[in-house]
């Protein structure tokens, strides 16, 4: 990239004529540009230059309707544009004041840069009261045994048409970009998340982490992938490499190909430990179903336990990490009939009731 205006002098020059020709009164970069890169560019073509992190900003802003969505995208825009703060009004110098003194001393950038350090503190602050509540309610459903699914996928994948046909949570589900900017949970317990996106922003990840969070957490992930979509193998690597980032490592990931409706028999996916649906008419929901049961399953085991009495301390373990289905007290033991991992199988093998 050219420090100056990114793209060179001839190709400025070419999107300056191109601006002309059509009267486009903006020009969008697919790549992060610096400010001076922006305004040599607008200084270059004649019209307002936008890059890919403040186009992604502008239509969150538009879509955000919950107030954690709302906190989210603020957060995001005011960690976007602080650095990119320039003055307005170039003439605004030091107007006076004293050591010591502020305000009158200041410029107005300074001025700017203090109020928004104000509200992006502010900002974080509710935004850790919210994971904070989602903390507590994370803990009822560990504690209530209840598993988690997470939907996830590329931005307009279907997710939240999935998440209404499941849960008939009513979440809005529109043919747009980035739509769910927050975390909808449901009694048939799924989680919405916000639509990946090919070079998502670091500063978006920081500032949706109360959302993002949830797949870390999750028991099984759902990736719901546009069967239709032309690029679907990229954006598929996409989602791919952000569940490796975010999600808890070996977590199982069930492939879920939606709107299979308008594709030709020949040109359904085949795979292995995918399913193919339609969310829109509510074929291949059973199986989706199915599989993410059996997901849930995998791993797990159910069975009856003599636990000595001098073990009953642990039977506060199994409440917390399994799920206990009875205990009862007789006179050579507890017997405990519960569903339990792995690890929790392999400790109390031992004690295994047949």
């Amino acid at each position: 990239p050219d420090p100056h205006s990114f793209v060179g002098q001839g190709k400025a020059e070419e999107i300056h004529d191109l601006v002309k020709e059509t009267g486009a009164k903006l020009v969008i970069f697919d790549n992060d540009l610096t400010p001076s890169q922006i305004k040599a560019l607008e200084s270059l073509t004649g019209a307002s230059v936008l890059d890919r992190s403040a186009l992604i900003l502008d239509i969150f802003a538009q879509r955000a309707k919950t107030r954690e969505g709302k906190l989210q995208v603020e957060l995001a825009q005011y960690q976007y544009y602080l650095p990119r703060l320039t003055v307005w009004n170039e003439t605004m110098g030091r107007l006076g004041g004293g050591i010591g003194t502020r305000g009158p001393g200041e410029t107005q950038l300074e001025t700017d840069k203090r109020h928004i350090r104000s509200r992006v503190a502010k900002l974080r602050q509710e935004l850790s009261e919210v994971r904070q509540v989602r903390g507590v309610q994370r803990r009822q459903r560990l504690k209530n045994n209840v598993p988690v699914v997470a939907l996830v996928g590329y931005t307009n994948a279907g997710k939240s048409t999935i998440l209404n046909l499941l849960t008939g949570a009513d979440i809005p589900a529109n043919n747009r970009l980035f739509d769910t900017l927050d975390t909808t949970t449901r009694q048939l317990t799924l989680s919405d998340t916000v639509g990946f996106i090919a070079k998502l922003p670091h500063h978006l990840v920081e500032a949706f982490k109360a959302t993002l969070e949830e797949l870390e957490y999750a028991d099984v992930l759902i990736h719901v992938i546009d069967a239709t979509d032309p690029e679907k193998l990229d954006h598929m690597a996409v989602v791919d490499r952000l569940i490796s980032q975010l999600a808890r490592p070996g977590v199982p990931v069930i492939r879920c190909y939606n709107k299979c409706d308008l594709l030709p028999e020949e040109d359904l996916p085949r795979e292995t430990e995918s399913v193919c649906i339609s969310a829109r008419t509510g074929e291949g929901v059973p199986e989706l179903l199915k599989a993410v049961e059996q997901a849930l399953g995998k791993g797990l085991h159910r069975a009856k336990f003599l636990l000595p009495y001098s073990m009953a301390g642990f039977l506060d373990t199994l409440h917390q990490n399994a799920k206990v289905h009875s205990v009862e007290y007789l006179p050579d033991g507890i017997e405990v009939e519960a569903t339990v991992d792995e690890v929790l199988y392999g400790r109390l093998s031992a004690y295994r009731k047949e």
